[in-house]
């Protein structure tokens, strides 16, 4: 499955679940059924694509995440490139964990 999440842009049709916060996005990635998400950083009063990633990070690195394919949509560059070693240093831990 595939996951868009921006609180602002409308979902694109390739996607299927569509999440406004970081919390929601946290819970849709606890299902295990995310294989591709898109990032978007700035989500309001409810947390970061950078809360998300990290969330990521920590259970690549303790494999309780398999690997998702991602991509960032955020027009934010800090966030954008926060967002991108995050889930970078996922990368790292899914391969090492293979």
């Amino acid at each position: 499955m595939r996951l868009w999440i921006d609180d602002v842009r409308d979902m694109p049709k390739e996607y299927d679940f569509h999440v406004i916060s970081s919390a929601d996005a946290i819970s849709v990635i606890s299902s295990g059924n995310i294989t591709h998400i898109s990032f978007d950083h700035d989500l309001g009063e409810d947390g970061t694509g950078y809360d998300v990633a990290c969330y990521i990070e920590r259970g690549a690195y303790e494999g309780t995440i398999k690997p998702i394919t991602w991509n960032i949509h955020s027009a934010n560059p800090v966030g954008r490139r926060n967002i991108e070693q995050a889930m970078k240093n996922a990368e790292k831990f899914w391969i090492m964990g293979e």
